[in-house]
């Protein structure tokens, strides 16, 4: 089933949009309806983003998300837990769990995936993952038919085609070196790595990091095959956060959501 939705979403002419949000923030009935309202607005894949104490990848917004997150009682299980709620209210795209190798390895590899598959869930994502050391999260993975989803940077090309080999669902380009976090432009050689990268690799590729402006997704759909945005829109929920926490409010500020994510792809 997993592998059947992955292959619907991106097996498709429309450019691939891949929002990442905290799970739990700013609570977790407001992470289902900020999904559902992702799916209404065109998602392709959802990101859910687990609350994490030292998120190496992840700059200063998501990190506040993570902590206001954290601050509630947010948990990998908890999580987990919260894919199935939004299968039952609609929810029908992919979920990719983004995590660290910390709490994976904590958890358990086996029984993350065993959990994962049971949820409804479709993959993972682990940033401070070396391709070097992913072989084997990689076979738990595909054993319980889940994509694990590889990040590439700019580095040597021979390198880049093995990740690109094993990486499954879509490959994650990361457009800059560094944490996440909104950017005002890219460095322009970025570009040729992005056309090396979709030459060598036989799935989707997506960019992501800093990608948070009209012109940053209209420029970027050029060169692959579409974008994630995550700081973007997690600075905006954190705008948003006290009227998600209320339920009277809620409806207007995942509206005000649906309007900000319109507006950075529909160009």
């Amino acid at each position: 089933m997993a592998t059947e939705r992955m292959l619907a979403a991106t097996n498709t002419d429309k450019p691939l949009f891949i929002p990442f949000i905290t799970a739990g923030d700013p609570s977790e009935e407001a992470t289902i309806d900020i999904a559902l309202t992702l799916q209404e607005a065109g998602a392709s894949i959802l990101e859910l983003g687990i609350p994490y104490s030292d998120p190496l990848a992840d700059g200063p917004t998501i990190q506040a998300a993570s902590k206001r997150a954290l601050t509630h009682g947010m948990s990998l299980e908890k999580a987990l837990n919260l894919v199935p709620q939004m299968r039952k209210r609609g929810l029908s795209i992919p979920v990719i769990i983004f995590t660290y190798v910390n709490p994976l390895m904590q958890y358990g590899e086996r029984r993350i995936a065993e959990e994962a598959a049971h949820h409804g869930i479709d993959g993972f994502i682990v940033p401070d993952l070396p391709y070097e050391e992913s072989e084997e999260f990689a076979d738990v993975c595909n054993e319980y038919d889940l994509s694990l989803v590889l990040l590439v940077a700019p580095t040597s090309k021979q390198r880049m085609i093995k990740i690109a080999e094993r990486s499954q669902g879509f490959l994650y380009c990361v457009s800059s070196m560094g944490v996440t976090g909104a950017r005002a432009d890219f460095d322009p050689k970025v570009y040729d790595f992005l056309k090396t990268v979709r030459e060598a690799s036989k799935i989707p590729t997506a960019v992501g990091f800093g990608i948070s402006t009209p012109e940053h997704v209209k420029s970027m759909r050029e060169h692959s095959d579409g974008v994630v945005v995550g700081s973007a829109l997690v600075a905006k929920i954190g705008e948003l956060e006290e009227q998600l926490l209320d339920h009277n409010s809620r409806p207007s500020a995942l509206n005000e959501i649906k309007t900000f994510v319109s507006s950075l792809i529909s160009s």
